[in-house]
C-alpha cells in the first residue's frame, strides 16, 4: 500500500511516459513473442507435414517397383514353359536345352523392360533353376537355401527378403549383396496346393538411391530406408547415425521423435510402407529446422527494438504536451492560493486543459467579483446599522418624549414622570448594547416594551398592545433595532390615523428552523396600489438603502432599513413579508435563523 502512495506520489509526467511504454512497448514485446511462438509452431508443422509428404511419395516410389515385381512374378508364373519347367518329373533330370533358352530369353525381357531388376531365377522344388543373370556357386541343393524356405511358407504370397546374405548364386554382372534387394514368391499349384518353385528377383537399389539422393532435408538432413527388422535397406554415404534401435519404431506405423546422438540433437520423421513393409525415416539436425524462425527472429527483434527507439522519444513528447500545461496552470493556481487573483492562463488550447485554463480565470473573475461584493455588502450593513442607530434618534421622536415628560410635570403626577424617564434611559441604553450587532430576543422585546410604554403614556387608551414570546426562543440572538421600526410605523401610519382605540400585537415563536416574529395592528391598513409598492420597495430593499436621498424623506425608511440588514446577514431567504387590508390592518412577518451564541444552528 505504502508503494501504491509512492507511485501515486509521483509527477504527472513521468506517470504518462510509464503509461505510453506500458501500453506501447509491453504489447508489442508480448506480440512478438506470441508471433515467434506461432511462427516456430507452424514452420515445425510445415516442416514435418512437408517432409512426410516427401516420405510418402518415395515409398509410393517403393511400392511402384515392388509391385512391379511382383507383377513380373506373375507374369513368369503363368509362362508355358515357366509351367513346364515346374511341372518337370524327377526322372527328367536335366532340362531340355531349347525350352530353357526360351525362357531365359523370356527373363532377358524383363530386365530389359525393367531396367530396376537385376536379375531372376526359377528354381523348381527339385533344386533345378533357369535364370538370365545368375548362376550357382555350388552342387548344393537350392532348395535348402534359406530364401526358397521362406518363400515356401509364404505359400506363394509375394515377400521381400531384403539385401542377400550367405547366399549361394552369384551374377554375371557381379552385384555386391548391398547392391541389391531380394524379392521370391512360390508358384503353388492351384488344384493341389502344393509348391512347384520358387521365382527370386533382385532389385538394383540404385533405383532406391535415385529416388532418394536429390532429398535434402534442411542443409545435412537426408531420407534412409529399413526394412521391417530395422535393417538398413539404404542410407547415404556419412550419415548421421548409423542404426536405428528397434525400440524407437517399435509399434508405431509413422511419427516424429527427437533423440541426442553425440551432442547433437536430431529430429527423426518415420513412416512404414504398408506394401513393402518398409520405413522410410527422415534424419535430419534439430536446429535446421528453426533455421528460417531465427530469421524471423532477427527481425522481428530488429523491428521491437525500432519501435521501443521510436516509442521512447514520442512517449516523451506525448507526455510533455499533456503535463506542461498542467504544470503552468498549477502554478498559477498557487500563486492565485498565495492571494494573487490577477494571474490568468492565457495559452489558447481547445483541448480539456484549455478548458480547464479558461474556467480557472472565470473562477478568478467570479472570485474578485465576489469579493468586491461582499466588501459592498459589508459596507452597506454598517452604514445600514449606522443609519439606524440615525433613525432610532428621530429629533421628532424626542420631541414628543420632552413634550410628555412637560405635560405630566404639570399634572404634578412624579410617579409617571419617573417611569417614562426609566423607560427612556431604558431604550438608549439597549439601543446602544455596548456595540453589539446582535442581541438576545428578551433584549430586543425590552427594547420595544419600553418603546411601547413611553407611547403608551403618550396615546394613553387609544393604543392598546400585547407580547406573546415562546419561552424557548428567547434566548436566540437577533439583530438588534428590527423590531422598533415596524412598531413605529404600525403605530404612526395605522393606530393613529384610525377611529378609537387600536391594538399591536408582537409574537415570537420557532416554525421549521426559523425564528418567526409576526406584528400585527388593526390600524387602517394599506390600499392594494400602496400594499404592492411596498412590497417592491422590500424586493429592492439593498439597492434602495444605498441611495439615501431617495428614501430618507419617504414612508417606510425604517423598514427598508431592516429588510436591508437582514438581507444583507442573512441571505434572501430571510427578511419581511407584508399582509395588509385597507381598514382592517396589517401583518408584518420576520423569518430569522436561529441564533445561538452568534452562530447560526439551523437554517441554511
Amino acid at each position: 500500500m505504502k508503494r501504491w502512495i509512492q507511485i501515486n506520489n509521483l509527477p504527472i509526467r513521468y506517470k504518462l511516459i510509464s503509461h505510453f511504454l506500458i501500453i506501447s512497448i509491453i504489447p508489442i514485446i508480448c506480440l512478438g513473442m506470441l508471433i515467434n511462438w506461432t511462427v516456430e509452431r507452424v514452420l515445425e508443422q510445415q516442416v514435418n507435414e512437408n517432409t512426410l509428404q516427401l516420405i510418402s511419395k518415395v515409398n509410393e516410389t517403393f511400392e511402384f517397383h515392388i509391385n512391379n515385381l511382383q507383377s513380373i512374378t506373375y507374369f513368369i508364373a503363368f509362362n508355358d514353359d515357366v509351367q513346364n519347367f515346374f511341372n518337370q518329373q524327377d526322372d527328367q533330370l536335366n532340362i531340355d536345352t531349347n525350352t530353357e533358352y526360351d525362357i531365359q530369353r523370356y527373363l532377358r525381357n524383363f530386365t530389359t523392360l525393367a531396367p530396376e531388376v537385376a536379375g531372376l531365377l526359377i528354381v523348381n522344388n527339385d533344386g533345378n533353376y533357369v535364370s538370365n543373370e545368375f548362376y550357382a556357386q555350388a552342387t548344393e541343393d537350392l532348395t535348402k537355401e534359406s530364401w526358397y524356405k521362406e518363400a515356401v511358407d509364404n505359400k506363394g504370397i509375394f515377400k521381400i527378403i531384403g539385401q542377400p546374405e550367405n547366399r549361394n548364386i552369384s551374377s554375371l554382372v557381379n552385384y555386391q549383396n548391398d547392391d541389391v534387394v531380394s524379392v521370391v514368391r512360390a508358384v503353388v499349384d492351384p488344384y493341389t496346393q502344393e509348391v512347384q518353385g520358387v521365382i527370386l528377383i533382385d532389385l538394383k537399389l540404385r533405383v532406391i538411391a535415385e529416388t532418394l539422393v536429390d532429398v535434402r532435408l534442411g542443409k545435412t538432413g537426408y531420407l534412409m530406408v529399413v526394412d521391417d527388422q530395422n535393417q538398413n535397406i539404404y542410407q547415404p554415404d556419412d550419415p548421421l547415425i548409423d542404426t536405428i534401435p528397434n525400440e524407437w519404431l517399435e509399434g508405431k506405423n509413422s511419427g516424429t521423435f527427437s533423440k541426442e546422438i553425440n551432442s547433437q540433437k536430431l529430429q527423426f520423421i518415420f513412416q512404414e510402407s504398408s506394401f513393402a513393409n518398409w520405413t522410410t525415416i527422415g534424419v535430419f539436425p534439430a536446429e535446421e529446422t528453426i533455421f528460417e524462425m531465427r530469421e524471423i527472429r532477427f527481425y522481428l527483434v530488429v523491428f521491437v527494438f525500432g519501435l521501443m527507439l521510436f516509442g521512447i522519444p514520442v512517449s516523451y513528447f506525448l507526455s510533455n504536451s499533456i503535463s506542461k500545461p498542467i504544470s503552468q496552470l498549477m502554478t498559477f493556481m498557487r500563486k492565485a492560493e498565495g492571494g494573487n487573483l490577477n494571474v490568468r492562463y492565457k495559452e489558447k488550447r481547445d483541448d480539456e486543459i484549455g478548458l480547464l485554463g479558461r474556467s480557472f480565470n472565470k473562477m478568478l473573475t467570479q472570485i474578485n467579483h465576489l469579493l468586491r461584493l461582499t466588501e459592498r455588502h459589508e459596507r452597506q450593513k454598517r452604514e445600514a446599522e449606522f443609519r439606524s442607530l440615525q433613525a432610532n434618534i428621530n429629533p421628532h421622536f424626542l420631541y414628543n418624549t420632552l413634550d410628555t415628560i412637560q405635560w405630566m410635570a404639570r399634572k404634578q403626577k412624579a410617579e409617571d414622570v419617573a417611569e417614562v424617564v426609566e423607560s427612556l434611559a431604558k431604550l438608549f441604553r439597549i439601543g446602544l448594547s455596548q456595540g453589539r450587532d446582535t442581541i438576545t430576543l428578551t433584549e430586543e422585546i425590552d427594547h420595544i416594551e419600553s418603546y411601547l410604554m413611553i407611547q403608551k403614556t403618550r396615546y394613553r387608551e387609544k393604543l392598546n398592545y400585547h407580547i406573546d414570546v415562546d419561552g424557548g426562543t428567547r434566548s436566540f440572538y437577533v439583530l438588534k433595532f428590527i423590531l422598533q421600526p415596524i412598531i413605529e410605523n404600525a403605530i404612526y401610519h395605522g393606530i393613529k390615523e384610525r377611529r378609537g382605540p387600536g391594538h399591536i400585537s408582537v409574537k415570537a415563536k420557532e416554525i421549521e428552523d426559523q425564528l418567526m416574529i409576526v406584528i400585527q395592528d388593526d390600524g387602517v391598513g394599506m390600499s392594494e396600489l400602496k400594499l404592492q409598492e411596498m412590497r417592491h420597495s422590500l424586493s429592492e430593499a439593498i439597492m434602495r438603502t444605498e441611495n439615501q436621498g431617495d428614501t430618507r424623506d419617504k414612508k417606510g425608511y425604517g423598514m427598508l432599513n431592516v429588510q436591508a440588514r437582514i438581507k444583507l446577514a442573512f441571505g434572501d431567504r430571510y427578511g419581511m413579508y407584508i399582509q395588509s387590508e385597507e381598514k382592517v390592518g396589517t401583518i408584518v412577518e420576520i423569518s430569522l435563523p436561529i441564533l445561538v451564541n452568534d452562530m447560526i444552528v439551523k437554517g441554511d
